[in-house]
């Protein structure tokens, strides 16, 4: 027992127990409620692991730990699911009447939106493909944290420190502006109901009937935003990666890149989950939001970026101009 204390001291010279603190919480929290998850407790647990393993796993947990913080939080929305939220305040057929004028199409003779085309002109092939994104992308954001934490720490700490930053604006203006998706109003019209549950929509629904298990409506009950549409954080998290990666890749790697986030914005489309101009917003706040976390670490947070611990090793980040993707 004093061999672990000391081990723990030694990575921790200063707040070793409050790093974990906010997974924890969260745990307990959720099991006073009885609503606790095996996957809260897994990252829990993995998040112990990492900060109290070696000097290598704290560098890591360092690293990715605002994307932990990010899981945290989506946990935490559901206490406030209703805050700021009444049926006055939620934009449906405004938001619709934006879209029509902007994006607006004509179907069967009449003004709609590209929506309303797509739902009329739904492919299984096409809803598979568009599955793959929605499906994936949370693995992907990990992936790419690990890859940017073995090829250049810095800019892993920028690229995780930016994604909790745009979720942290997300959850604000999901409140401040609460806008129902495209699958709300073909559904509901524009009738308000904040007890309405999130769901995976039509299309992602076929996709699941299609694999025999509820995958997507699993993941769309845990959700606590149904009017959350505007803006897209779903096509924030490529593009951040397009922004921060394209440095570092060659041709093959940043094609790759820029096509999963083109892939994304059709799919968001496609699927009925967001409209045009959330997909715009969601572009926007990801160029601010980047913009504003590179100025911030170019000043003071720039101090800490490269983080050259004094306790045991850690591999140095590579400086390579590109790599063989």
């Amino acid at each position: 027992m004093n061999s672990l204390v000391t081990h723990v001291r030694g990575l921790w010279p200063r707040f070793g127990l409050l790093v974990l603190a906010p997974f924890w919480a969260i745990v307990v929290v959720r099991a006073a409620q009885r609503a606790l998850r095996w996957d809260e407790v897994l990252v829990a647990l993995v998040a112990t692991g990492l900060a109290y393993g070696t000097a290598r796993t704290k560098r890591l947990f360092l690293g990715i730990l605002p994307i932990g913080l990010v899981a945290v939080l989506y946990d935490a929305m559901h206490g406030l699911k209703d805050l700021g939220l009444s049926p006055e305040r939620v934009h449906v057929c405004d938001l619709r009447a934006i879209e029509m004028r902007w994006f607006g199409v004509d179907v069967g003779g009449v003004r709609g939106t590209v929506h309303d085309y797509l739902q009329a002109h739904a492919v299984p092939a096409v809803d598979a493909l568009c599955a793959i994104p929605y499906g994936i992308f949370i693995y992907v954001v990990i992936g790419y944290a690990l890859y940017l934490y073995r090829r250049d720490y810095p800019r892993l700490l920028r690229f995780t420190w930016c994604f909790l930053a745009l979720n942290l604006t997300g959850f604000i203006i999901y409140h401040l502006y609460p806008a129902a998706p495209p699958w709300y109003f073909h559904s509901y019209g524009c009738h308000v109901d904040l007890s309405t549950s999130a769901n995976e929509g039509p299309n992602l629904a076929r996709v699941d009937t299609w694999l025999g298990f509820p995958y997507f409506a699993n993941f769309y009950r845990r959700s606590s935003d149904v009017f959350g549409a505007v803006p897209s954080l779903h096509v924030a998290y490529p593009l951040l990666m397009v922004i921060e990666g394209f440095s570092l890749h060659r041709v093959v790697g940043r094609v790759s890149l820029i096509g999963f986030y083109l892939l994304m914005c059709f799919s968001a489309v496609y699927l009925d989950h967001h409209w045009i101009c959330d997909v715009v917003a969601g572009s926007v706040l990801t160029l601010l939001t980047v913009a504003l976390v590179r100025r911030a670490f170019r000043s003071k947070l720039g101090e800490l970026a490269p983080l050259r611990l004094s306790y045991g090793s850690a591999p140095s980040a590579r400086r390579e101009t590109g790599d063989s993707h």
